[in-house]
């Protein structure tokens, strides 16, 4: 178990006062069994007035109302949270799935719905036909296959940090072999979702083993996101192609979400004839001295 402190500081300016419109936050994780929020706060300047809900999926979004006309709008979030991770990569899915192909119980198929579906155009195959390269065999192990795509992405694609909002499509993404781990994440979700399984979005944050010596990851330093994918017997297990990761115990789970649109860490609107200036972004996670 890991305790884990992070603090996340964002910063609107313009260059006069401008009203703002309602924000919504996704910044606060649930309690699970290899999760546990110890402490949370959330600081807004100007103040505004926040409410709690639950979105379709189960994610905390705090929704925020402002009276006050500012040129600067900044939002500090501050976790502690208690990290569980498994001994060792040990999935124990059923037996009927632990070779590709295999077909989801009706139950299961009915509940996941949308997640098995295709949300991106590929009109000319191009991820169909990079997914199908991992499928070896026969007997093709449905782990091997997914951890050798999950690898893939880190070994052949170049990280490319991007200061342009909204995730490219995984086309673009095998085109350039370059992207953000929310590019990533979406082309191994659209890969795996050609391959028939049910899989989806995650959002949150990476912390960096080199902080206390160990091996430095990509994607530390900001909200990172990754997919999950659906397996009979194992549940949804973590797949981080940013870096490579499996069950990864240094990814913190903020979000779940069907497609990166719907896991933005913070969306609002603003009015006002002011122009606008930028926005800086500081996130740092840390571990407790033990």
């Amino acid at each position: 178990m890991k305790v884990l402190t992070v603090h996340h500081a964002t910063t609107y300016r313009y260059s006069e006062p401008v009203t703002f419109g309602q924000h919504r936050l996704m910044l606060r994780p649930r309690d699970s069994h290899d999760l546990r929020l110890v402490e949370a706060s959330l600081v807004i300047s100007p103040p505004g007035r926040m409410r709690w809900v639950h979105d379709v999926f189960g994610n905390s979004v705090a929704l925020v109302e402002f009276k006050e006309q500012a040129a600067e709008l900044s939002i500090a979030s501050t976790l502690v949270i208690e990290r569980y991770a498994l001994a060792r990569l040990d999935f124990p899915i059923d037996p009927s799935a632990e070779t590709y192909p295999f077909v989801y119980s009706d139950n299961d198929r009915g509940d996941l719905g949308r997640l098995l579906d295709r949300h991106y155009a590929d009109p000319n195959r191009v991820v169909d036909l990079w997914a199908q390269r991992f499928i070896l065999g026969p007997p093709s192990y449905t782990l091997n296959l997914l951890a050798t795509m999950n690898a893939a992405i880190r070994g052949d694609f170049a990280y490319n940090a991007r200061e342009e909002e909204g995730t490219q499509s995984p086309v673009e993404t095998i085109g350039t072999k370059s992207g953000t781990c929310r590019d990533y994440a979406l082309l191994f979700i659209e890969a795996a979702r050609s391959l028939g399984f049910g899989a989806r979005f995650v959002s949150g944050y990476l912390y960096d083993p080199s902080l206390d010596g160990g091996a430095a990851v990509q994607g530390a330093g900001a909200t990172h996101a990754w997919a999950e994918v659906y397996l009979p017997g194992a549940g949804w297990v973590e797949y981080d192609p940013t870096n490579g990761l499996i069950a990864g115990e240094n990814l913190i789970r903020v979000a779940v979400t069907r497609d990166p649109s719907q896991a933005v860490p913070i969306g609002g609107t603003f009015a006002g004839d002011a122009e606008y200036l930028g926005m800086e972004v500081d996130v740092t996670v840390h571990a407790e001295a033990k």
